[in-house]
């Protein structure tokens, strides 16, 4: 099952980072997003990285030319339903959603082919990031969670297959990561409160290994994004108390402190 040409819905940070892996890797890649701003950043940062990068930046979709579509839009199910039915796709193209928590099975449920219907969640930077979960619906084909495996691979990535589940792997693996530490920031059990409180814990997590501390990350991803991903979860766990929404996070989403993308999230970044 060739892949040749693929189109990236959503020119945020995860869509542009994998519109340039694509194009890094030599296919026809196209980068979707009806924002002419997003395009135009998406533009920069991957010229930034990739000078001569052979990605098309478009505000319609031409669909008819996709071997793949992959969508890294808002991360609701009605806006990723709506976009994949807007999409006059033949019937050999691929649709796959880089949903880090939405159900599978409801995108295959509301689209006319769901076996060429599947997860692929990059991790953010997607450029550098190595693991990619290619989630197989209930009724994806064999044949195209295998195309997909063998796609991400060449992309010199490690795919991990996991079935369509709340929070798939490493979502539902790393709430506690998240939560255990907005809880203690939370508790005032440190000397220090607001950044400093989460400095501290970030520090202590990568002083044992930790790439990034909780908050440095929770800043990368986008808090939005992140408290999407325990709500989600929360409701399909059937409200497990482990997976409770931190109103720590809420508060801070709720004033706009998104993270990195905003220029504040639990720090402050200047630029």
């Amino acid at each position: 099952m060739a892949i040749h040409t693929i189109i990236v819905c959503g020119a945020g940070t995860m869509g542009s980072g994998i519109a340039q892996l694509a194009a890094r890797y030599g296919h026809d890649t196209y980068l979707f997003d009806r924002e002419a701003s997003a395009l135009e950043r998406a533009r920069a940062s991957i010229e930034k990285r990739l000078p001569g990068a052979p990605v098309h930046y478009t505000d319609t979709i031409p669909a008819e030319k996709a071997d793949l579509v992959i969508e890294a839009i808002v991360e609701r199910l009605d806006a990723k339903i709506g976009l994949l039915q807007s999409m006059a796709v033949h019937d050999g193209t691929i649709l796959a959603s880089n949903t880090s928590s939405l159900s599978i099975d409801a995108l295959q449920d509301a689209l006319p082919n769901p076996g060429r219907v599947a997860g692929l969640h990059f991790f953010n930077p997607a450029p550098v990031m190595k693991l990619v979960e290619v989630v197989r619906g209930t009724k994806t084909d064999a044949a195209v969670a295998e195309a997909l495996q063998e796609l991400v691979s060449g992309w010199e990535k490690t795919p991990v297959v996991c079935k369509d589940a709340p929070g798939f792997i490493v979502n539902r693996v790393a709430r506690p990561f998240y939560l255990e530490a907005l809880r203690l920031a939370e508790a005032s059990q440190l000397a220090e409160a607001g950044e400093g409180a989460y400095d501290a814990i970030d520090r202590i997590c990568e002083a044992t290994g930790f790439r990034m501390g909780p908050f440095r990350l929770m800043d990368l991803i986008g808090n939005d994004i992140n408290l999407a991903v325990t709500r989600s979860l929360f409701e399909a766990s059937g409200k497990a108390p482990r997976f409770t929404p931190s109103r720590l996070q809420e508060d801070t989403v709720a004033r706009g402190d998104l993270g990195r993308k905003t220029g504040k999230g639990y720090y402050t970044y200047a630029n």
